[in-house]
């Protein structure tokens, strides 16, 4: 009869080999680095394929706290009624790296994501929806941190 801790280890040790055979799917942790290290909103759109300047859109919508009390997890959600999105992000104006997140949509995918982001500080924050055509139309929002989350 085997412990509970033999079998917790043998589950581990087989999920570590399927993962490292390649079993198991890879598409959640499948992303491009260059958007992420970006340093200004301009260069971050330009490493997601964005051609031209972003467009405020009532068919884009965020939403999250007008006063953060703690800059580590901040609330946010993202959504879009827009036709022919490809990808939906998260930006956060202030940080060091603007890029809080950037979420695939496909066409069977409705797209509204919920997700937390840190902030160092007091930023405009962007849901912005990138179209087939590199199109970014967007909606902004000022969330005020009271405590900051990123090491400010």
């Amino acid at each position: 009869m085997q412990t509970r801790r033999q079998i917790l280890v043998g589950g581990a040790a087989a999920a570590g080999l399927a993962t490292t055979a390649g079993l198991l799917p890879q598409v959640a942790m499948a992303y491009e680095e260059a958007p992420f290290k970006a340093d200004n909103i301009e260069d971050t759109l330009k490493a997601l394929g964005v051609s031209g300047e972003m467009q405020e859109s009532s068919d884009v919508t965020l939403k999250g706290p007008d006063i953060a009390e703690n800059g580590a997890v901040v609330p946010f959600t993202l959504s879009s009624k827009l036709p022919n999105v490809k990808q939906l992000a998260l930006l956060i104006e202030n940080n060091p790296a603007p890029l809080s997140a950037v979420f695939a949509v496909l066409p069977t995918v409705e797209p509204e994501f919920a997700t937390r982001s840190k902030m160092q500080e007091t930023s405009n924050v962007y849901a912005v929806a990138i179209t087939d055509d590199g199109k970014a139309l967007y909606d902004m929002k000022e969330v005020k941190v009271t405590l900051g989350g990123c090491g400010g």
